[in-house]
């Protein structure tokens, strides 16, 4: 079985690995589908609040610590 997999393609390779672990080209292409809808709906939220007018930055005041 070794010497079948370093004959094969690295891209079969991969395959035949996530075949083995129960994921299939489907499954991964919708994971992946998923993954990225999941990143562009994190950038549009992110936009939408630096576009909020009024909205400040949140910064804590620094605080006065005594020094001896």
């Amino acid at each position: 079985m070794a010497a079948e997999r370093t004959s094969q393609k690295a891209c079969c390779l991969v395959s035949e690995i996530l075949e083995e672990a129960g994921l299939d080209r489907e499954k991964a292409r919708a994971l992946r589908r998923q993954i990225l809808q999941g990143i562009v709906m994190f950038c549009q939220w992110q936009l939408e609040r630096m576009e909020q007018p009024g909205r400040p930055a949140r910064r804590k005041k620094a605080e006065r610590v005594p020094v001896d």
